[in-house]
């Protein structure tokens, strides 16, 4: 079903839920911290490495939201983290219908996969977020993507510690708490920096993947950002100079801060879906950029296709305004290539594929 095959009033309608069920949502995260704080005991568990806890609290809030949606849109399908964690297929799960896809306690799901190791819930829920969260560290969110054909085009991401409301649904503009358009900056937006990736907040996540494997994910990604931060002309000539480097611990609130226009620039690989729907949707409709983070062979020539839900691969550039020589498009256009220059190949797969 087509955007089209909506009306406006159903679209305000589901985005209206969407709102109200993310704050309850974001309730119920902050009244498990509260109980934390004051002494109550909340049990969770450590897996596999420091950045793999689970707590319970990913479940209840996953099936409070399922079943609201579940009563209120019944001919929805519904993808979230715990239930894709559950699950028999690895496969991408989303198709052409209308589809909530939910992160309860939303984070950077970063997956380190073999290939001969069976992709069981101890692998999957690897959740930055979660991480975040069990170390009362505030950056953590419920996050809340409606899809159709693919596409993201509803998003709502409530982090309750700050009481920060991220939202956007087509013919309404991207909105923080409701009130305050996306992107801030906006008489006017501005442009790029003109030497970008110079003067930009560089958003990145060291992610899941930590094998210490030569030339694997975690040291291209380190070589990554070496060359971004590296002064302008070192590195042979990777150098980018960035203003500054900054790890939120959630790839949603990422994407939320580059829709604010707070970050500039944000790269990643690893992220699943339900990292990523409600910040690609908020995003576009603050007039953001999504592409693929993986550099292609002529960086300079190759053209700039949208985001593929799914490929578990991000560059993202904030809302620009237009200068004296470019439209804000062209700046976002060539912003992309100056980081696919400098950026290494990351290799995320889903498993099976």
């Amino acid at each position: 079903m087509p955007v089209s095959n909506f009306t406006q009033d159903e679209l305000d309608e589901i985005y209206a839920f969407a709102v109200n069920l993310g704050r309850k949502a974001g309730d119920m995260l902050m009244d498990r911290v509260e109980q934390r704080i004051s002494g109550g005991d909340q049990k969770f568990e450590e897996k596999d490495s420091s950045v793999d806890i689970v707590t319970q609290t990913d479940e209840d809030v996953e099936v409070f939201i399922r079943n609201a949606i579940q009563s209120k849109y019944p001919e929805h399908k519904f993808l979230g983290e715990e239930t894709y964690a559950k699950g028999q297929s690895r496969d991408y799960l989303i198709t052409e219908e209308p589809t909530w896809c939910i992160d309860p306690l939303d984070g950077n799901s970063n997956p380190s996969i073999l290939s001969n190791i069976n992709f069981s819930r101890k692998s999957t829920n690897t959740d930055q977020g979660t991480v975040n969260y069990t170390h009362i560290f505030p950056m953590f969110c419920v996050s809340i993507g409606f899809i159709v054909q693919h596409r993201p085009i509803i998003g709502v991401i409530y982090a309750p510690f700050q009481d920060q409301l991220f939202s956007a649904c087509p013919g309404r503009g991207a909105w923080l708490n409701e009130k305050r358009q996306l992107p801030l900056i906006r008489n006017p937006i501005p442009p790029m920096p003109a030497n970008a990736p110079s003067q930009c907040i560089f958003s990145c996540e060291w992610g899941k993947d930590r094998r210490d494997i030569p030339d694997g994910n975690m040291h291209r990604k380190i070589e990554s950002f070496i060359n971004m931060a590296a002064e302008l002309g070192s590195r042979d000539g990777k150098g980018g100079m960035v203003h500054g480097m900054r790890s939120l611990g959630s790839a949603t609130l990422d994407l939320a801060y580059t829709a604010m226009g707070s970050f500039d620039i944000w790269w990643e690989g690893g992220c699943w879906e339900w990292d990523v729907a409600a910040g690609i949707a908020i995003l576009l409709e603050a007039g953001g950029l999504v592409t693929t983070a993986n550099p292609p062979e002529n960086p300079d020539t190759a053209p700039i296709g949208d985001m593929r839900l799914g490929s578990r691969l991000y560059l993202a550039i904030r809302p620009a305004g237009p200068s004296e020589t470019e439209t804000g498009r062209e700046s976002q256009e060539r912003t992309v290539r100056e980081v696919w220059r400098r950026v290494r190949h990351l290799s995320y797969t889903r498993p099976g594929a």
